[in-house]
């Protein structure tokens, strides 16, 4: 199966990669295939409704009934077949995942920010249901709540379905990221703190269609609305990091942040 467009994989990333620097991210357009599309698509449902695969090899996490972020209920993990999970993380472990975390593409974007091998923090499903879905507020992907020695190198999102403004496609503060991290801890950005910046004047929507991958700084703030569309929105983000990045949690055996490509 081809997932990557043929295309794609020679792509000139000199203008993405500047605009990331700058702005915080960067649209690459159309990365993956008709054929890619459908087949994440539905291996996406199948792994949420408990079709081919054992849950227990996934972290799992519903939608809050409400469609509240602070609803939201931690540590239940599977609760049985739904379309409606919020997230599905260690998606690494399905083959099919796998081979787009690894694509060609990908790999350039990573070497061309880093020498040496690039490893993966994590590889997410975030899904909205239709007419569903749960609101994110403002936040960052980094910090001390991440327990990294270092930041992470890059995040690359790909939409399974078009993610139009009404469906809750990514909202971005362009050059946000400049300012570093809002608070220690990273993760959510305090509402005072956004006040102060005047993030609701700043931010732009990133609508994008089936098939198109957007790059992400890590500490860019970003959010998203909930789905008020007939479909799914689902978008898949995968989180790179420098190879020699180690994790810095006591309260558990450190991770092991496994290579996906090598030197």
């Amino acid at each position: 199966m081809t997932l990557l467009l043929p295309a794609a994989a020679s792509m000139d990333l000199t203008g993405p990669l500047a605009e990331l620097s700058e702005r915080g991210f960067s649209p690459l357009g159309r990365t993956l295939s008709d054929e890619g599309i459908t087949a994440l698509g539905q291996r996406a449902d199948a792994i949420m409704l408990g079709r081919g695969a054992d849950p227990k090899e996934f972290f799992f996490q519903h939608d809050s009934p409400s469609g509240r972020y602070e609803d939201l209920q931690h540590g239940r993990g599977y609760v049985g077949p739904s379309l409606a999970y919020r997230k599905i993380e260690k998606l690494e472990k399905d083959p099919l995942f796998r081979s787009w975390i690894q694509n060609a593409l990908f790999e350039r974007v990573a070497r061309s920010l880093c020498e040496g091998p690039i490893t993966l923090y994590r590889a997410v499903l975030f899904n909205k249901a239709p007419h569903g879905g749960t609101e994110l507020p403002w936040h960052q992907d980094n910090g001390s709540f991440w327990g990294l020695d270092r930041a992470p190198l890059v995040q690359i999102w790909t939409a399974l379905d078009d993610a139009p403004i009404e469906a809750g496609c990514l909202e971005i503060v362009p050059g946000s990221h400049a300012g570093g991290l809002a608070t220690p801890l990273g993760g959510m950005v305090p509402q005072n703190v956004a006040e102060a910046a005047g993030a609701e004047a700043r931010r732009i929507f990133v609508p994008a269609r089936a098939g198109e991958s957007i790059l992400i700084h890590n500490d860019v703030w970003h959010r998203s609305g909930v789905n008020e569309t007939d479909a799914p929105r689902r978008g898949f983000t995968i989180c790179y990091l420098r190879g020699e990045t180690r994790c810095l949690r006591t309260r558990r055996a450190p991770r092991r942040f496994e290579t996906v490509f090598g030197a």
